[in-house]
């Protein structure tokens, strides 16, 4: 199934499947996929929390704003499915950047997004108490996502491959 769509941009909280339902909905789609947070880690030369440690988190966030604003970038002569990470709409420059994008917001309940992530997770804003630091970030994050979305789907009870279709039928029913 492939569609005249050019970008399309995953968001949402972290262990909300954006990689997984991402990988998946571009294969379905037949279009490229590009996870930013990997890309992150490609342009550093080490995993995202070593880039907290050792450089924090304003350094980490310029390597996403250019990982996302590359992405979109590239996307303009190609079509794609964008995973972005968890932080990246928060700032002021991608959010701008987004509108170019059709944006899906993947909702994922705190209970599904922990288990998913797991308590020992590296995810470096998660380290101290997961449970708590997840309900801090969606209260922060949330309305943003929100404001962002073109479509929110409801991940919880959904497989990768199940929200995957569910979204490419939102796009299919949009350009009706």
């Amino acid at each position: 199934m492939n569609t005249q769509l050019s970008t399309l941009a995953l968001i949402g909280p972290p262990g909300a499947g954006k990689t997984t339902i991402g990988r998946r909905l571009a294969g379905l789609l037949e279009i490229d996929f590009i996870d930013t947070d990997e890309a992150v880690v490609a342009a550093a030369g080490q995993p995202i929390a070593e880039i907290f440690v050792d450089q924090g988190e304003d350094a980490f966030r310029v390597l996403e704003r250019r990982a996302v604003a590359d992405a979109l970038a590239r996307a303009r002569s190609t079509p794609m499915v964008l995973a972005l990470g968890g932080g990246a709409p928060l700032d002021p420059i991608t959010a701008a950047e987004l509108e170019s994008a059709t944006v899906v917001f993947l909702d994922v309940s705190d209970a599904v997004a922990i288990r998913r992530v797991g308590l020992d997770s590296p995810r470096p804003l998660l380290a101290a108490s997961p449970r708590r630091a997840w309900r801090e970030l969606m209260a922060k994050r949330r309305p943003v996502y929100e404001g962002l979305a073109d479509a929110i789907v409801q991940v919880d009870d959904l497989t990768p491959d199940d929200a995957a279709g569910r979204i490419a039928a939102l796009l299919t029913e949009g350009e009706r």
